[in-house]
């Protein structure tokens, strides 16, 4: 069964998380689950997420779910635009909420490290070789 789609293609947040993700090496998009994914062999980051309150299902349309390393999520945990998604948070997946006010050099690296948790080898020597 198909999702529906769960995002504006005219997202002005959506479009600067498009840029940053293809930054990195032999990424590729596709919709998963009606959202934007972005991965190599593996997802590194999603495009929206949701988390259940009550029992009722609480959007967060415009954030990025990524992977963050053991160190990182504790202290991501205690910031307020973070949160834990729904299905995924169990696997150490975080939500991290977007906004006019984004920080993109944060979310930039937020996705590298996700990006370095989930690449090919060969991806992440070919990233270090550009640095």
């Amino acid at each position: 069964m198909a999702h529906r789609q769960m995002f504006d293609d005219d997202d002005a947040l959506l479009a600067r998380v498009r840029e940053l993700a293809n930054e990195f090496p032999e990424v590729s998009e596709k919709i998963s689950h009606g959202r934007p994914a972005f991965f190599t062999k593996k997802v590194f980051c999603y495009y929206g997420g949701s988390i259940k309150v009550d029992g009722e299902w609480v959007q967060h349309p415009q954030s990025i779910m990524i992977l963050p390393d053991d160190d990182e999520r504790r202290a991501l945990a205690e910031d307020p635009r973070v949160f834990i998604p729904a299905y995924m948070g169990v696997s150490g997946w975080l939500g991290f909420d977007l906004d006019d006010e984004t920080d993109w050099d944060e979310v930039a690296e937020l996705l590298d490290m996700s990006y370095r948790i989930t690449a090919p080898k060969r991806a992440i020597a070919e990233l270090n070789a550009r640095l």
